[in-house]
């Protein structure tokens, strides 16, 4: 999201969200705070924003490790050409480590992947001698049975984890909120206070107003701190489960799932497509593995890991294909962990409308600090023309100088109240509040902005695949030689009984080879266990119940080349070198794709004919009938490399383009997940267009889409081959129409989420869980990625994490982010408000009557129910189903809306006109006279006006919907601020008058000032029946 709005734009026209990059820049953010110039707390206003510095450690540290790539390259290139003719010394063991049974030390076995030197591999024995030496072994893993054992090789060579910032204690916020200048400066006049007023008046008289400052002073700092210190509980919370990661490991001969924190050097651990490599380590086997360094040395070209390069450094991404990794450093020993305990100093970016509203309060402030001054300035010329018209100007006693003082006081007391330094706070205090519920919904936000900026969007682009699907595969029904098997119906077994033998062989060595899921003994209870992708454990299922053997098939044949399945190819391969020497190849995928490289089949006898057109078109039709019930299509090939000259030996073996023959065609029930259409159905009356992007077959995605509600009459299903042929004109016109894109690409999503964004001012959600989708969850206003189906590298280019992988929760992540918006809007009406009204009444007060009817300590006490009292009750409001069937506002919508400047002013109008009235008619009214009239006078305006704010805290709970006690029962934190507020408001007046400069009022007094308040609810009844002329 692009913070691009100048903060001293017209307030008016504050849009939330802009069409550049989404993630602003240090230099743009230094460009925008530049001008918030009128602030009062600069530690707590930024406390939320980019460490630039801390930001140009951690890339000086990537230029760093690229540098020592090329030298690493460099060096052991010239190593290889010495490594036979020199000797090196053997490492040293130290005793430690001796003691502790292993031949080798964390520093020595740290430095072997981060400096890549086959030189020290080689004279460890290679990778084999280094996991003897940890103790450890590359089939069965750490044995970690021996607890003694693992104890110390978690002392000795550390845990996986790196070095993070302690928790800030509560009394740093204390300290942070002392820092606001207008405090110290009240402190300041405080102090002074005390000090005339004793030397005046003596002990204890004198020292009432100057502990009646400090009293209120002390009181905004704990409130203030308080909040801030939850807040800051809240994202650390956070931030843990951002930063849980789970990964395949080999332990006590058995495969497992562990978090990366537990991992030890000496690990087994099994790495595939997508995956972050989370730790240093040494390649033990693997395919075709290309790693993605750029995160940790900003080197852009991948490098390919094998047996002759097998470094592997913890923090880089595995583009392609898949591996076993031998773990030797963990934690703060790798290159990653040292940067992210640098990077983690960083600071997140301000969210859009912080910086806007950063903006908003500078303005604000520059005007309050206008007003402060010639307030000032005003209150002296009164004095000094009244001292000149009783001709004392050269005799000035204490009391002249407690009056200055207290008229210095007040015009900062009107800078406290009119920067509403809150605005920004209520921004991260609504997200901080909003990440935590989303949480308990399954969903986690890694970026703040994508709460506020999935409240305006108008484009949720879905993939299918167990976003609006279950994900529990199972293959239904299958087609093996031109025969249909209905396995809804029969038994596997008995279908497997009508597959002729030589046929249900190539099948079963279909399933069980080429394939990226394992079948494995569980641990506990021995039981078999599937791994795999949701459609390999079908698949694998499918194997198995037809008779199948896993192990045995595996042994059968060595596996020589393997391309793991992606979604640009959309076909997986692998080339087996069969027992008695020749090699085949077999293939599954798309069933199109894969049928269209097919020029044989196996016909019902179990016989390879040649396949004709209307065989072909037999099986396409099948394809058809299958998607048609919303089946997802696989087809399965193979063709014998014995006769094609191709060298199975080399690992680069290429996997042929055609010349197949199909072995058969499954199709896989992925049932919709319940509550998914009432979803579709929400989004549309909230005006969102919900589009599914998927790679299945155009029969499969439509007929979903129909069932979910996505696909409706007047929409067009297109797919991603053609979408790619269309020019920019045509696709001006078809985009707004597509609702289901089929076969798509990464780089088809990519370009509908752009035009979307760019072409038609869409605020787009994009779902994913490949590594191909980083593109288009980078591109998109808000990335969606997968918790459950998702890779690392989706979920780094995501905004927010569906940890249940189900659309309904998108739906909640929708309404949560409209319910962020609007709360900071009410909050920003209610504040705006009180900033309003605070500052003319001072003003006009203090220029017609040169006194001010609010003090210094009642100022204070407004300013803490209009910020951090304020924000914590409107700021928090749950979300409610209204939210979602209003529209979405989009990019061009105002943040300060016409309606709100209409409640503002209306509010406004009505408390000064009340305040001014009791000015100037107040004594007469309640027939006050005697010295304290003027005290009692002063006490009924600040009662009257506390209960205006009180009462338009109910009042700003909606912008438009008259009825603003709906549901005020249901926010417990909203019903405690303002009993809270209430009750503290009584014990000021009635209790602590000498401190408050107050006096206690009757209970006929009591209740005008309640009646005062609560008359604005009415009149915000009518203020809302006013049209808006503009919006």
């Amino acid at each position: 999201m692009d913070s691009s709005s100048s903060s001293s734009s017209s307030n008016n026209n504050l849009n939330q969200n802009s069409r550049g990059s989404k993630h602003s820049s240090g230099e743009k953010w230094r460009t925008l705070s530049s001008v918030v110039t009128v602030v009062k707390n600069p530690k707590r206003r930024f406390r939320f924003t980019p460490n630039i510095a801390k930001r140009h450690e951690a890339a000086a540290m990537r230029r760093s490790n690229q540098e020592k790539l090329k030298m690493a390259v460099l060096v052991s290139k010239a190593a290889f050409q010495f490594l036979q003719g020199v000797q090196d010394d053997y490492p040293v063991v130290t005793e430690e480590f001796k003691a502790a049974g292993f031949d080798i030390c964390a520093e020595e076995v740290g430095c072997i992947a981060e400096g890549r030197d086959p030189k020290r591999v080689k004279l460890h024995g290679g990778v084999d001698g280094i996991a003897d030496k940890l103790k450890t072994t590359t089939t069965d893993g750490i044995c970690t049975e021996n607890i003694k054992r693992l104890t110390q090789r978690q002392q000795l060579f550390g845990i996986n984890k790196f070095t993070e910032a302690a928790q800030r204690s509560f009394w740093v916020f204390v300290w942070e909120a002392l820092q606001d200048m207008t405090l110290m400066v009240l402190g300041a006049c405080a102090f002074v206070s005390l000090i005339v007023g004793i030397a005046t008046e003596g002990w204890p008289q004198g020292a009432h107003d100057g502990l009646g400052i400090v009293a209120s002073i002390l009181l905004v700092v704990f409130v203030t701190a308080t909040s801030d210190y939850r807040q800051s509980l809240q994202f650390k919370d956070l931030d843990k489960e951002k930063k849980k990661i789970y990964i395949q490991v080999t332990r006590n001969a058995y495969r497992q799932k562990l978090s990366i924190y537990e991992l030890l050097p000496g690990d087994i651990v099994h790495l595939a497509i997508g995956d972050q490599v989370p730790a240093d380590g040494l390649f033990l086997s693997g395919f075709a593995v290309s790693i993605d360094e750029s995160s940790l040395t900003g080197e852009s070209e991948p490098i390919m890991v094998s047996s002759e390069n097998p470094f592997l450094l913890s923090g880089t991404k595995v583009q392609d294909g898949s591996c076993k990794m031998l773990v030797t450093a963990v934690g703060m020993r790798t290159q990653w962990g040292k940067l992210m305990a640098t990077l983690s100093e960083g600071g997140d970016d301000e969210t859009p409308l912080q910086v806007k509203l950063n903006g908003v309060a500078t303005v604000i402030g520059k005007i309050g600090l206008f007003f402060a001054m010639v307030t000032f300035a005003v209150l002296v010329q009164k004095l000094l023309t009244r001292k000149f018209t009783e001709g004392s100007q050269w005799s000035w006693s204490g009391d002249d100088a407690m009056q200055l003082l207290e008229y210095f006081a007040i015009a900062v007391t009107i800078v406290v109240v009119a920067v509403p330094e809150g605005l920004p706070l209520a921004v991260t205090l609504s997200l901080a509040f909003a990440m935590k519920k989303m949480m308990n919904d399954k969903a986690l936000v890694r970026h703040l902005a994508a709460c506020e900026t999935m409240g305006s969007a108008t484009t949720i682009c879905s993939d299918k695949t167990g976003t609006l699907t279950t994900n529990r595969m199972t293959v239904v029904e299958a087609c093996m030689c031109t025969k249909i098997m209905d396995l809804s119906k029969q038994q596997a077994a008995a279908a497997a009984a009508e597959i002729p033998n030589e046929a249900l062989k190539l099948l079963l060595q279909s399933i069980f080879t080429n394939t990226g899921g394992e079948v494995v003994i569980n641990q506990h209870g021995g039981a078999r266990e599937i791994l795999g992708t949701p459609t390999e454990t079908a698949m694998l299922e499918f194997g198995l119940s037809l008779g199948g053997d896993f192990q045995s098939e595996r042994k059968a044949s060595k596996v020589v080349r393997v391309e793991p399945f992606n979604s640009t190819k959309k076909r997986m391969g692998v080339v087996l070198e069969l027992p008695e020497g020749s090699a085949r190849a077999h293939c599954k995928g798309a069933s199109e794709l894969i049928l269209a490289a097919c020029d044989k089949m196996i016909n019902a006898n179990g016989d390879v004919v040649n396949l004709d057109e209307a065989s072909l078109n037999h099986l396409k039709g099948i394809i058809e009938k299958f998607a048609s019930k919303a089946l997802r299509t696989l087809c399965l090939a193979y063709i014998d490399l014995k006769n094609n000259n191709v060298d199975v030996s080399l690992a680069d073996t290429p996997i042929p383009a055609c010349g197949y023959t199909c072995i058969g065609i499954v199709g896989i029930k992925d049932p919709v997940r319940p509550g998914v259409k009432e979803s579709v159905a929400l989004c549309r009356a909230a005006g969102i267009t919900v589009r599914m992007v998927t790679g299945d077959n155009i029969n499969t995605a439509k007929a979903i889409a129909k069932e979910c509600g996505i696909l409706t009459n007047d929409g067009i299903a297109i797919e991603g081959p053609d979408f790619r042929e269309k020019s920019l004109e045509e696709l001006d016109i078809l985009i707004p129409k597509i609702q289901v894109m089929a076969r798509s690409s990464p780089l088809d999503k990519h370009t509908l989420v752009k035009h979307l964004r760019t072409t038609f001012g869409e605020v787009v959600a994009v779902t994913g869980d490949g590594t191909n989708d980083a593109p288009a969850l980078h591109e998109a206003d808000i990335g969606l990625a997968m918790g459950i189906a998702g890779t690392e590298v989706a979920k780094e280019s995501a905004d927010v994490i569906i940890l249940d992988d189900n659309f309904s929760t998108i739906v909640t992540v929708a309404k949560w982010g409209r319910s962020v918006y609007i709360n900071i809007q009410k909050f920003v009406q209610f504040q705006l408000t009180v900033n309003v009204v605070a500052l003319i009444v001072n003003f006009t007060s203090a220029c017609l009557t040169g006194s001010a009817p609010l003090t210094a300590v009642q100022l204070l006490w407004v300013n803490m129910i209009m910020d951090t009292l304020g924000a914590l009750a409107l700021a928090t409001e749950p979300p409610n189903d209204e939210l979602m069937k209003r529209p979405p506002v989009g990019r061009t919508g105002n943040f300060i809306s016409s309606a709100m400047w209409r409640n503002i002013l209306g509010q406004s109008l009505y408390q000064f006109i009340v305040i001014w009235l009791l000015q100037s008619r107040g004594k007469s009214f309640f027939g006050l006279h005697g010295d304290d009239s003027d005290l009692i006078l002063n006490t009924l305006i600040f009662n009257a006006f506390v209960f205006c704010q009180l009462f338009n805290e109910i009042n700003s709970r909606e912008m438009e919907k008259e009825d603003v006690v709906d549901g005020i029962w249901d926010n417990n934190v909203f019903v405690s601020v303002i009993s809270a507020t209430f009750l503290f408001q009584v014990i000021i007046v009635e209790y602590l008058g000498t401190f408050a400069n107050t006096s206690p009022l009757t209970i006929v007094q009591w209740v005008f000032s309640i009646v005062i308040g609560y008359l604005s609810m009415p009149i915000a009844v009518y203020l809302k029946r006013i049209p808006i002329l503009f919006t």
